[in-house]
């Protein structure tokens, strides 16, 4: 999980701006990293992960 740590980074801080419901993120992810805009499967492992490991990684 380590090479999802800037990915996640952005999630949180996503989240705690408001701007969207969180299952609705995967978008956000495409727009803001290039290396996704072509990859929607990657994205949504991406979010998937960072779902699941948000309480392990001490979140709120």
């Amino acid at each position: 999980m380590t090479e999802y740590l800037e990915y996640f980074d952005f999630l949180d801080e996503l989240r705690e701006s408001g701007v969207t419901n969180m299952f609705g993120a995967a978008p956000y992810l495409r727009q803001k990293f290039p290396e996704l805009r072509n990859d929607p499967k990657q994205a949504a492992e991406i979010l998937r992960a960072w779902m699941d490991t948000y309480a392990d990684r001490g979140c709120p």
